[in-house]
């Protein structure tokens, strides 16, 4: 599709982590460990923006044209996770996601979801609240040793369980999850399982058919590194299927595409696309657009193994500092958010532990961009970050404590 404005910066190739970080001037002019709060633009994103809004100064561009990139985009995603494009929805962001499938599921009185809420964002726990005013009851079960302990949802279950849902990546102390293995419990159920994969969509390597999960919702401002106010949502067909959406608009209703003001039938639309509402942020398919390609010119697994060898070397550094970092249980929970201090001992940006405030407000004063999520110092790596940055937060560290 032709479009106007700046031409986009070369792609690098697989695994040309070099090339891919100098196109994120941020990564550049700070030291920046803070993806798990939000992704930076890179170059290829923004020339991706303008050509979007050039585009919109003019009149040779239809709407259909600009759908097109919405397909695209929703194609792009799907092959990152292993999904049909015709699973993928355009939504507005992970809340919109997790009420779309929350209120589209076939409750009864008397059903009840599993989840830990200790672990989950709140914006995973709200639209459950508003599910149990319908009578339905919300069972939550304990971490264990900081992750999701899927032995306990699994307990947790009984014939009247309807739904389970789970961060695939804790916001924090930032564990992965065992997907795979929860969704085999959920499969052999009848369970449904709906997964917030915002901490690890485009850092982490994602196959729902593998995974064996029934939805997937993301946004586009965090691992996507595209805007706020965007977002994907994967169901998996022969669920999406079986879904009755709250809302109804021309997008997620089965009318022609190309006839837009032609009235049809309140039939859903096939697919997840019936999960999609009135007109596209059509900036953000643009942008998320151009980042996916970026993501697939590196390679997924490429990135997975990137981001977790920085992840390792922050972990071991720290820890040799007497440090309290969090260790993962296993290997396989090993994520690239690395996290310091006890969780739940303080709050959004606050940690009670006055020594790990006081480092936490050093590294920023020296150009470290990181966040405090429930009491624990967060430090979340993406393809732009390299080795540079990790002994450059270590160092910083040692120094500081050394002082004393």
């Amino acid at each position: 599709m032709p479009e106007s404005g700046s031409p986009a910066p070369a792609l690098p190739g697989p695994g040309d982590f070099a090339a891919a970080r100098a196109l994120f001037p941020g990564a550049r002019e700070q030291t920046y460990l803070s993806v798990c709060d939000r992704g930076i633009l890179g170059d290829h994103t923004v020339a991706a923006l303008h050509g979007y809004l050039a585009a919109m100064q003019g009149t040779r561009l239809q709407r259909r044209d600009y759908e097109a990139v919405v397909d695209d985009t929703k194609a792009r995603f799907a092959a990152l996770i292993g999904a049909d494009a015709s699973e993928i929805a355009l939504s507005g962001n992970v809340s919109d996601g997790v009420n779309a499938i929350a209120n589209a599921l076939p409750w009864r009185e008397g059903d009840n979801v599993v989840l830990t809420s200790e672990l989950e964002h709140p914006n995973n726990l709200y639209p459950w609240m508003r599910v149990a005013e319908r009578g339905v009851e919300i069972r939550t079960v304990p971490m264990r040793e900081g992750a999701i302990d899927v032995a306990a949802m699994q307990a947790a279950m009984d014939e009247r369980t309807r739904a389970a849902t789970a961060a695939s990546v804790t916001f924090s102390p930032g564990l992965r999850t065992d997907l795979a293995g929860l969704a085999a419990i959920c499969r052999a159920r009848g369970v449904f399982l709906l997964v917030d994969a915002v901490q690890s969509a485009g850092i982490l390597r994602h196959d729902v058919t593998v995974e064996g999960v029934d939805a997937l919702v993301t946004s586009t401002s965090k691992g996507l590194l595209g805007l706020y106010g965007c977002g994907l949502l994967y169901c998996r067909r022969d669920w999406a299927d079986r879904l009755a959406p709250v809302y109804l608009s021309r997008t997620g209703a089965n009318v022609a595409p190309d006839k837009p003001s032609e009235m049809g039938t309140a039939a859903f639309r096939a697919g997840a696309g019936r999960f999609e509402v009135g007109s596209y942020n059509f900036a953000g398919a643009y942008a998320v657009r151009a980042s996916l390609a970026l993501v697939e010119a590196l390679g997924a697994a490429a990135i997975e193994a990137h981001v977790l060898s920085l992840s390792r070397r922050l972990t071991g550094g720290l820890a040799r500092l007497g440090l309290p970092v969090t260790q993962p249980p296993r290997e396989a929970a090993r994520a690239h958010i690395v996290t310091v201090g006890k969780l739940g001992d303080g709050g959004h940006d606050v940690a009670r532990d006055e020594t790990l405030q006081a480092w936490s407000a050093a590294l920023k004063a020296a150009g470290v961009v990181h966040t405090i999520r429930r009491g624990q110092l967060r430090f979340a790596t993406h393809l732009y970050n390299d080795m540079t940055d990790i002994d450059r937060v270590l160092a910083l560290s040692a120094a500081h404590f050394a002082r004393g």
